[in-house]
């Protein structure tokens, strides 16, 4: 049983983020209302010119490589720095849209820990 949830988290998660991900190019979901600050920081990223789609290819392939499992823990590395990010977002400048974040981060954490066998390699002190 466990390990049913388990892999359905790890679907939840990378289905998520390819979705999400894949909007950042396709924008087929309207964006979201934002409070000014939360949506100065987001209009700043996209001026750029880079960091949203660099941010959604980070989201696609570690999303993929979540889903094909074969790579999922270094998908879910990938993806710590982005859950980190978004959390922190909602936190400091959308805390009454952050819900689906955190649990997105949470799960993340989760399946981090779940595959710590993989990571023992680098997180060894040499």
């Amino acid at each position: 049983m466990k390990k049913k949830i388990d892999m359905g988290l790890q679907v939840l998660l990378g289905l998520a983020f390819v979705v999400f991900g894949l909007n950042k190019f396709l924008g087929f979901m309207p964006p979201p209302d934002l409070p000014m600050a939360a949506g100065a920081f987001m209009g700043a990223l996209a001026e750029t010119g880079y960091m949203i789609p660099l941010i959604g290819a980070t989201e696609v392939v570690a999303g993929v490589l979540i889903l094909f499992r074969a790579f999922s823990a270094l998908g879910l590395v990938l993806l710590a720095p982005v859950s980190v990010n978004i959390v922190l977002f909602h936190l400091a400048l959308a805390p009454s849209s952050g819900v689906p974040a955190y649990v997105l981060a949470g799960i993340n954490i989760y399946l981090l820990f779940l595959y710590l066998p993989k990571y023992r390699g680098l997180l060894t002190l040499k």
